[in-house]
């Protein structure tokens, strides 16, 4: 990478920080001061803002691991396995703020932090099949082999993101239906306000996701520079 890529590199990623900066100074004031607090459950429905931006997140997270890593089977090149890596370190993290999210708005809502709810349920087991991925990566030694392993299990896990998303459907849960994509239609379920606020708030999160994403490739590329260079001086010495 020369110095001019490097440098434009750089300024890509400062107006990025501005506009995710930016992004979350509006949706935190859409929350809190803009959308109107829900009748049924009061203020504790705003954490809403959050818990539905973080699992879409993921979600989208975790099907570019599936794309990258189906691309680096078919393709063998390192790059694929280095943004199917990337994207599943950002999905766990969003997914586990799901996971904290979610309690902390049940718990007022249903009398208790966790139920062995369908959804919740396949919601952890999807946390749990990508911390194994990361796991994989970390105790087993780097090479071809390692990313394979890894892209299998990538590949694998994204299969269950359809049962999260269908179990409200299929079965009686306590978890609410969909209200954003519903049988009524789009955001047929919601408040205009609120619906303006989740979009707001899901811009924000997007852009969080592509800011991680370009700086987790960045890091992960120039490893693999600095491990060419030491080969090269081992080799030449």
């Amino acid at each position: 990478m020369n110095q001019e890529t490097a440098e434009g590199l750089e300024e890509e990623s400062s107006i990025l920080i501005w506009l995710t900066g930016l992004a979350f100074v509006a949706a935190m004031a859409a929350i809190f001061l803009f959308v109107p607090t829900e009748k049924t459950e009061g203020p504790i429905q705003r954490i809403m803002y959050l818990h539905i931006p973080s699992a879409w997140l993921s979600f989208f997270a975790f099907f570019i691991v599936f794309i990258s890593s189906i691309l680096f089977l078919w393709k063998k090149e390192r790059e694929w396995d280095i943004y199917a890596y990337a994207s599943a370190e950002i999905g766990v993290i969003f997914c586990s703020l799901v996971l904290i999210t979610g309690p902390i708005w049940a718990k007022p809502i249903w009398g208790t932090w966790w139920v062995w709810d369908a959804r919740l349920t396949s919601t952890l087991i999807l946390w749990l099949i990508y911390v194994a991925y990361l796991m994989l990566r970390a105790q087993t030694d780097p090479g071809s082999m390692r990313a394979r392993y890894a892209a299998v299990l990538g590949i694998v896990g994204f299969l269950n993101i359809p049962f999260i998303h269908f179990s409200v459907l299929w079965w009686r849960t306590f978890h609410p239906q969909p209200k954003v994509i519903s049988s009524e239609g789009f955001g047929k379920g919601m408040d205009p306000s609120m619906l303006a606020t989740l979009g707001i708030s899901l811009g924000a999160f997007t852009l969080l996701y592509f800011l991680l994403m370009g700086q987790r490739v960045r890091q992960e590329k120039l490893k693999d520079e600095i491990d060419r260079l030491k080969r090269e001086k081992l080799y030449s010495s």
